[in-house]
């Protein structure tokens, strides 16, 4: 490949030297941030040899190149466009600026939901499960084990506005600990429960108030259970009080003052002002998403369907989860049907996109996003394929429409957030059946009216031949081998919580969830690629075979923290040498995936990457066999 080339070939289609801010690039991708994006050629960054895909995600433009190859091309970039060189920090700080307060609050709605998603989906998912064996197992109810499972099944959504604290304290910058003391004042057992308001109002019963403001108004002691809007509120006015005063307060006394001023008029404020008016408002909001969604005739939920992959396109689809949660804690969530049938439906377009285009380029890309998108990423589908040729993501929203219009019809609700498509059983357990017809409908329809309408231009068949023919690989026709580089469970490339890994953009392989803190070279080579942050490595064999080791989803925002790299691009290594070491635990902390990704790059140049392993792995167990293509 002729890196500098490609690099001229991006630079070209990216609208001028004036047009660009900043670039920096991790283990896998250019990181560009621009100022007009209308100025960009997409259509030809998509068709640059050397760029396996295009996204545009939080103001920064992504491209997609691959380990031992990216830092090629970024070094000629760099000398082409006259930059210098800047940290993925500053990109994501300039891409942040580029931002409406809109796109900014949204975002920062998601960096505080997605953190705590794991609680969720636990607590969501043992909540299915017990009301399927209460279903199927009369009686159940009664014994003493039940009732402790279900304690376990409800302890995240009870205390959820002491999660939501804590991870929004986390984003907005403050101390955690404050935040869970807010999360704490605002559901604390001196106020009325808020799920029990409507009980004590139907019967009569007084909701205690307080005067407040030397007598100027009452409130009702009420708590917050089950609001998330709030506490958030609460927990960014608190990191204010707080960075304020660490920069006012004498350092000798800032321990004793910062704490106690921040709790007290953050408290007061929120439980007279601030929680009463957001309470209220997040209640209207839901109602009026609630009397949307139940228009007759289904009217409404397909309309959402509709609109959902455009608010995905537009990156502010992570707003839902207030809507999720709120419906979570009175009860099912209803709009997780919608979302599902929607992330279903662009994975059928996209398979029809698969097996109808002739583009092998096209094919290889369109088929693993699809198989992404009926697990609910949605991410490679759309801006892979779908929103390219705009045919299918219409064919996926009218696809979307059906299903939900069926899940109406249903009254299909799930039990957690966070999870859709074919793992959505997990939380419909009480509408499986209903769910399965929502899925098969929703299915039907978009794939059908995406084979009908979907015609391939003829610019893109003619551009096939080329794509078709890549450089024969330096191997014989003999399998090559790759073991474990480090010891956990492993699972399917389509299981990696990545977008870009499950969909298979950088290749072939597989996702280890690691038990250990080591990684150890899976076989003779050299060293390609070796992240400046420490937590990727390129190794190249000797046959030719170029495998990608990722050490945990987004780590590169780790900067390098928790990570101990023993080798250096270039270094000869032998199978089982110990090339990094990380903390496990500061990745978790960071609210991270420590998933690990080892996958083929260079899959295109075999025949099949079939995984060999599954569960429990050990270093250099056998784990990955690739079947070299035979010359004809």
């Amino acid at each position: 490949m002729d890196y500098r080339k490609c690099a001229q070939d991006i630079y070209d289609k990216l609208g001028g030297r004036e047009n660009l801010v900043s670039a920096a690039h991790c283990a896998t991708r250019l990181r560009l941030v621009t100022v007009d994006n209308s100025k960009i050629d997409l259509k030809g960054l998509e068709d640059t040899e050397g760029v396996k895909g295009v996204f545009q995600s939080n103001g920064q433009l992504q491209l997609i190149i691959g380990t031992g190859t990216v830092n090629k091309v970024y070094d000629e970039f760099l000398s082409i466009s006259g930059m210098t060189a800047a940290t993925k920090d500053e990109v994501k700080a300039a891409a942040a600026a580029k931002q409406n307060i809109l796109q900014r609050m949204v975002k920062a709605l998601g960096d505080v939901f997605v953190p705590i998603l794991p609680a969720i989906v636990a607590s969501g998912l043992l909540m299915g499960i017990l009301e399927g064996l209460s279903n199927a197992i009369p009686g159940l109810t009664e014994s003493g084990t039940y009732t402790i499972f279900h304690m376990f099944s409800n302890a995240a959504f009870v205390f959820l506005p002491i999660l939501v604290a804590v991870s929004a304290a986390r984003v907005f910058g403050g101390n955690i600990f404050l935040g869970a003391v807010m999360g704490m004042i605002m559901i604390h057992s001196d106020l009325v429960n808020a799920w029990n308001v409507a009980s004590m109002t139907a019967a009569g019963q007084t909701i205690p108030t307080a005067d407040v403001w030397f007598g100027l108004f009452d409130i009702q002691l009420t708590g917050y259970q089950g609001h998330v809007i709030p506490v958030i509120i609460a927990v960014w006015l608190m990191c204010q009080i707080e960075k304020w005063l660490h920069k006012h307060v004498p350092e000798m006394i800032d321990l004793f003052v910062t704490p106690l001023t921040t709790v007290c008029v953050t408290g007061y404020l929120t439980l007279t002002i601030f929680g009463p008016i957001f309470s209220t408002l997040e209640t209207w909001v839901l109602n009026g998403v609630q009397v949307l969604i139940t228009i007759p005739f289904g009217i409404g939920a397909a309309l959402m369907g509709i609109v959902y992959p455009l608010t995905v396109v537009c990156g502010i689809h992570h707003m839902y989860n207030v809507i999720e949660a709120g419906m979570l804690s009175s009860g099912l969530n209803t709009w997780m049907p919608i979302a599902s049938a929607a992330n279903f439906a662009q994975g059928a377009a996209c398979l029809a996109v698969a097996l109808k285009t002739r583009n092998r380029k096209f094919k290889s890309l369109a088929l693993p996003s699809a198989l992404s998108g009926f697990l609910g990423i949605t991410e490679p589908a759309i801006f892979g394929v779908n929103l390219r040729f705009v045919t299918p993501l219409i064919a996926g929203m009218v696809g979307a429409a059906a299903g939900s219009v069926v899940a109406y019809i249903f009254g299909i609700g799930a039990t957690a957030y966070g999870v859709t498509g074919l793992f959505g059983f997990l939380t419909t357990t009480g509408y499986t059946v209903p769910y399965l017809i929502e899925l098969v409908v929703t299915f039907v329809v978009a794939f059908a009216v995406c084979w009908v309408l979907y015609r391939e231009k003829e610019e893109e068949t003619e551009k096939e031949p080329k794509e078709a023919q890549p450089e024969q690989p330096a191997v014989t026709c003999v399998p090559g081998v790759v073991y474990a580089p480090l010891s956990g469970t492993v699972i399917p490339m389509e299981e990696i919580p990545d977008p870009t890994f499950a969909a298979g953009v950088l290749g072939m392989g597989c996702g280890i969830v690691p038990d250990g803190s080591e990684v150890v070279a899976p076989f003779d080579g050299t060293i390609s690629t070796a992240a400046g942050t420490g937590h990727a490595i390129g190794i190249s064999s000797p046959d030719g075979m170029e495998l990608l080791i990722h050490v945990g989803i987004d780590t590169v925002s780790l900067d390098g923290k928790g990570f101990q790299l023993l080798c250096a691009e270039g270094d000869t290594v032998k199978a089982g040498q110990t090339l990094m070491r990380f903390d496990p635990d500061v990745i978790t902390k960071a609210g991270l995936s420590t998933t690990t990704a080892v996958m083929v790059t260079n899959a295109e140049d075999y025949e099949t990457v079939q995984l060999v392993k599954t569960g429990a792995v050990r270093p250099l167990e056998q784990l990955l066999e690739a079947k070299v293509q035979c010359p004809v």
